[in-house]
Parts: structure tokens; C-alpha cells; sequence
């Protein structure tokens, strides 16, 4: 059985789709009332499911019973998705950040489910055996394989 949380993040995601907009308004409380939990815990997803990292936007207005506004970031808005991509990277990554970067431009279908699994793989701690440096490698060895992959 799928956790509350991921029940949320689902339905968000659905609102998203069945909306032609690259923005949503919602209520905090209407949510939370909906599936039955604490506001807080609409927080806990928004804080964590919807994130930059995993391109988007999240902005909470005062009054009107705790209206949140969440935009989906797009990459080339105001730079090329590879600058983008180089400047969120940067030279060391961990590899749950770069994992949500990969699992970003999956959900935004510019690289394939395939592509998304061998990046994972390439970047896992398993894969580099080098200690100190490995998040340093890490960052080169995403950088590289994003970019091959969307030219």
C-alpha cells in the first residue's frame, strides 16, 4: 500500500496534468481536510516531493486560509538547460541530488526511462570506488552523460 505521502505527491502531479497551466494554486487545509491528515503534512510533501531540484517552484501566500502557489520550473526559461544543468551540478554531487536531477528530466520526458536507469547506475556509490573524491566524479561522470544524451 503506497504511503499517505506518496498518495499526495501522486495527486498533485495528477492536478498538474489535467491542467494546461504551468502553475497551481491550492489550499493547504482544503488538501489536508481531503485526505484526512495534518496540514503539516502537506508541508512534509511540498517541502520534499516538490523541489527545485526536481523543478519546482514553491510559494505560499498570507490570508486566504494558507494558499500555496507551485510552479513548474522550466530548464530554458532563462538559460540553456545545459548551463542548467553545469551550474546545479557544479563540481561535486551526492548521489541523491544527482539521482533528483536525473529523475527531473525524466519527468520532463527529455531523457527516456532507460537513459534514467544506466545514469543512476553510473553514479552510484557502488559504482565508485574512489573514497574521498567520489562525489567529485560523480558531478563529471553526470555532466558528461546528461549532456551526450541531449544533444
Amino acid at each position: 500500500m503506497a504511503r499517505l505521502s506518496d498518495v499526495i505527491e501522486q495527486f498533485i502531479k495528477e492536478m498538474f496534468k489535467e491542467s494546461s497551466e504551468r502553475e497551481l494554486q491550492i489550499q493547504r487545509n482544503e488538501l489536508a481536510n481531503l485526505f484526512s491528515c495534518a496540514p503539516s503534512q502537506i508541508n512534509y510533501v511540498l517541502t520534499t516531493r516538490f523541489t527545485t531540484d526536481k523543478g519546482y517552484y514553491i510559494e505560499s501566500k498570507r490570508g486566504g486560509g494558507g494558499c500555496i502557489l507551485i510552479r513548474r520550473v522550466d530548464y530554458v526559461e532563462h538559460k540553456s538547460l545545459a548551463e542548467y544543468i553545469n551550474e546545479k551540478i557544479g563540481d561535486s554531487i551526492t548521489y541523491d541530488s544527482g539521482a533528483q536531477i536525473i529523475d527531473s528530466l525524466l519527468e520532463s520526458n527529455k531523457i527516456t526511462q532507460r537513459e534514467a536507469m544506466l545514469m543512476k547506475v553510473a553514479i552510484n556509490d557502488r559504482t565508485l570506488v574512489q573514497g574521498e573524491n567520489r562525489n567529485r566524479l560523480r558531478a563529471d561522470i553526470l555532466k558528461s552523460l546528461i549532456m551526450v544524451v541531449l544533444m
